[in-house]
């Protein structure tokens, strides 16, 4: 299927499973529905909470079947699942078997582009271990700035399903994708996409490396017009050599560095375009300052670079590039300041949740308090630990995971005080930042980067940076 043509499945009477009940499932069941499909949810649970939900679908004449998330329904045609549930569980193996479709969402939401006449609106796709959300939000605010109706899509924001369904029209979207989605995307075609970073997550959902990688790749497939990578990370260039795109797609990549042709970076302060300009080997195009970023930390520069370049890609004019960037502010808990206590700062960024995303944080900082810990998800801290060790003024550790941590600091990092609390339970955030507080000198920066999953501990990780956030407030009302 090209990138611009769309399925026009007759859906009446088709006999449809959805898999899961959920922010994905439910509004695709529904939708299925209305469109005359025969569908079927299945789920793994059956509480309270999914017998309430089984009840409003099956008002609507949706069948529901709880706690049985693993048997193929007869008569099945199609699998449309949550983009959480493993590739391993019985129920695709059921389907494989029978030569059923397995679709996720995206794929979804993909194929109903146009059902309704109107033309569809072309996606810029991004992935990457970290920075996805943050990157869509600030190339839907560039987009914005370029007067362009648009919405950031996908893993955030609106809904695909209502995206590409609703009454509201768009010139083009922002799409963030993770791994899972892509992996059940098999037709996706992005009119332009970014891999942003390749770390090791979710190894125990795709089983090694290799698949996560080739799952991110699929971003690539189709792509029409550039395919975004990251200079400082050979693996992202690696899957778009490996892409299969259309004639004249261009490989584009970002640096922090002075770019070469084909590239947008960094120089003298200045993000500029080597890429969209019409002599590359000669010509640069200013786009905007460093400190149009915000936060303008190394990796949030990297993540301008991308959007810019998927802006760019599009058509986008370099001022609306500027004023996008400085129109962006970004979610809570992505390296957020809460406050500056006795001459120290305190930064927030529970969204650290892998080493990848931590050792972005912390390489923003000269001289730092670090507080980590919480599930580990199967990582290892001795990379993270000696990238930033003699930027360590002290370490405050918590959570179910914090020994391999404090084990990584002891072989790397021998010289570095380190607090470790033996506590789990949600006042322990209070006693971090107090042995932060008492490990910090002027000057420096305490910073709440965990590396580490929350539910250990948290229900996630704004519950997480909430905690902190109210721990050094309370700090800093005791210090007026």
């Amino acid at each position: 299927m090209g990138s611009q043509e769309v399925s026009n499945v007759d859906w009446r009477g088709k006999h449809v499973t959805v898999a899961g009940l959920g922010v994905s499932g439910i509004p695709a069941a529904r939708v299925l529905h209305g469109l005359g499909a025969v569908v079927t949810v299945v789920n793994d649970g059956d509480d309270e909470r999914s017998r309430a939900q089984a009840a409003e679908l099956e008002a609507q004449g949706i069948a529901v079947r709880l706690g049985d998330g693993d048997t193929l329904p007869a008569s099945t045609e199609l699998i449309v699942t949550a983009p959480g549930w493993k590739p391993g569980k019985p129920l695709f193996a059921a389907a494989a078997e029978a030569g059923v479709p397995v679709w996720g969402d995206v794929e979804l939401a993909w194929r109903l582009r146009g059902q309704d006449g109107r033309e569809p609106a072309p996606w810029l796709a991004v992935t990457g271990t970290n920075g996805k959300t943050t990157t869509v939000r600030m190339l839907a605010s560039i987009l914005e700035a370029a007067g362009l109706r648009t919405a950031a899509v996908g893993n955030i924001g609106v809904s695909l399903l209502d995206a590409v369904l609703g009454e509201e029209t768009y010139d083009v979207l922002a799409v963030e994708l993770s791994s899972y989605q892509l992996h059940w995307a098999p037709s996706l075609r992005a009119h332009s996409a970014a891999v942003l970073n390749l770390a090791p997550d979710h190894l125990d959902w795709h089983g090694s490396m290799e698949a996560y990688a080739a799952d991110k790749g699929r971003i690539y497939e189709g792509n029409q017009v550039a395919c975004v990578y990251n200079a400082a990370d050979p693996a992202t260039e690696d899957l778009v050599r490996e892409a299969d795109v259309e004639e004249g797609c261009r490989a584009i990549g970002f640096t922090l560095g002075t770019p070469g042709p084909s590239q947008l970076g960094v120089v003298d302060g200045i993000l500029v375009d080597r890429a969209f300009v019409q002599n590359r080997q000669k010509q640069a195009q200013e786009l905007a300052e460093v400190g149009d970023v915000n936060p303008p930390a190394p990796h949030n520069v990297a993540n301008a670079l991308a959007a810019a370049a998927l802006a760019r890609a599009f058509g986008v004019e370099p001022a609306a590039v500027r004023d996008g960037l400085r129109n962006f502010r970004p979610d809570p808990h992505r390296i957020e300041h809460v406050a500056d206590v006795d001459g120290v700062a305190y930064v927030d960024d529970s969204k650290a949740t892998n080493t990848h995303a931590a050792e972005a944080s912390l390489a923003a900082y000269d001289s730092l308090v670090w507080i980590a810990g919480g599930l580990a998800k199967g990582a290892t801290f001795d990379e993270l630990v000696t990238g930033c060790a003699k930027r360590l003024r002290g370490v405050v550790l918590i959570g179910a995971d914090r020994a391999l941590i404090r084990e990584a600091l002891a072989r790397h990092a021998p010289e570095v005080p380190v607090v470790d609390l033996d506590r789990t339970d949600t006042g322990a955030m209070s006693e971090a930042v107090r042995e932060a507080a008492r490990l910090a000198r002027p000057g420096d920066t305490v910073l709440m980067a965990p590396a580490c999953a929350s539910m250990d501990m948290f229900v996630n990780y704004n519950k997480r940076g909430e905690a902190f956030a109210d721990a050094v407030r309370a700090r800093a009302a005791e210090s007026v």
